[in-house]
């Protein structure tokens, strides 16, 4: 009887680990007295078979590409063959006007330079996926910078946002190709809101607030590539995302609630991904990418790869 007891304690501890909605995390971390990043601690050596020390390792490294990005796209001018990207990095970083404050400013610039760097096949960080990858870069350095945290803080923040992403993943979707844009940016930028308010300090309920919040301002974008690349408007799209981020976090800190709790918010995320058309879909069938302009750089493009493959033969 007491072997049942132990086999039934460690099947339930693992099920505490499988992230299946916010209320469930809440409540675990509740009842043991954690904070939010231990549950994913826990998941990634219990599922995953990492040690601790192994996984705090890997989130250096992550956190370093990040940074890494950030600077690349700053520093580096960057091309792709569409010519749609444009060193919009350097440009927002540069500019004499600021709208707000240099600090948004650098938020911008950061996140438009590490999508960039994706855009350009640099090396990035999927966070949570390669199109969304300018978000959590853009944040997170913006964000330490500010506030003059440590890395560990961030590194902690980092798992609290793949926590979050857990629960999207389950529940509606992380891929523009099931959910649109909504799905990638807006995970993404519901993953550095979260991540924004914990770093600052905000309750469990103000780190899912911020994520529900988030979630609202991104409900229904679709996801439509200029010529089928993760370029246009993709690249514009991280900026607005991580702005939402900030501000979703700012609200949830000075205890303005979205009203409609988050898990409930993930459900209608994936319902909304379920209705929308396959052209709206990752497939540049609609959208932006089937706007006059989008059509004549999608053919520009396509008569360049031709052309490419005329010479190579």
């Amino acid at each position: 009887m007491g072997n049942c007891l132990t086999l039934a304690k460690k099947i339930c501890d693992i099920m505490s680990l499988l992230f299946n909605d916010f209320k469930s995390w809440k409540a675990h971390c509740d009842s043991e007295d954690l904070p939010l990043f231990i549950p994913v601690l826990d998941y990634e050596i219990e599922q995953k078979g990492r040690t601790e020390s192994e996984i705090w390792e890997g989130l250096a490294r992550a956190y370093q590409v990040m940074k890494e990005a950030v600077n690349t796209g700053m520093e580096e001018p960057l091309n792709t063959k569409s010519g749609m990207v444009e060193n919009a990095g350097k440009k927002v970083f540069n500019s004499e006007v600021s709208v707000l404050s240099k600090e948004f400013q650098l938020l911008i610039a950061r996140t438009l330079a590490a999508k960039e760097v994706n855009s350009c096949m640099g090396r990035i960080v999927a966070a949570p996926t390669a199109g969304a990858s300018g978000i959590l870069p853009g944040t997170m350095v913006t964000l330490q910078e500010i506030h003059g945290l440590d890395d560990r803080k961030i590194l902690e923040c980092l798992l609290v946002g793949a926590g979050i992403a857990l629960i999207i993943e389950q529940n509606a979707s992380l891929a523009g190709a099931v959910g649109g844009c909504q799905a990638e940016t807006g995970s993404a930028a519901a993953m550095a809101a979260g991540a924004v308010v914990y770093a600052l300090g905000g309750s469990v309920d103000q780190v899912f607030n911020a994520v529900a919040i988030t979630i609202q301002c991104m409900l229904g974008l679709v996801c439509d590539p200029v010529a089928g690349l993760v370029e246009v408007p993709c690249i514009v799209r991280n900026a607005s995302a991580a702005s939402i981020a900030y501000s979703s976090a700012q609200m949830a800190l000075s205890a303005v609630t979205g009203i409609i709790p988050v898990d409930e918010c993930v459900q209608a995320l994936g319902e909304v991904g379920q209705s929308l058309e396959d052209r709206y879909k990752e497939t540049a069938k609609g959208g932006l990418a089937a706007t006059p302009t989008g059509k004549k750089i999608a053919e520009k493009i396509l008569i360049k790869d031709v052309d490419i493959l005329d010479r190579d033969d």
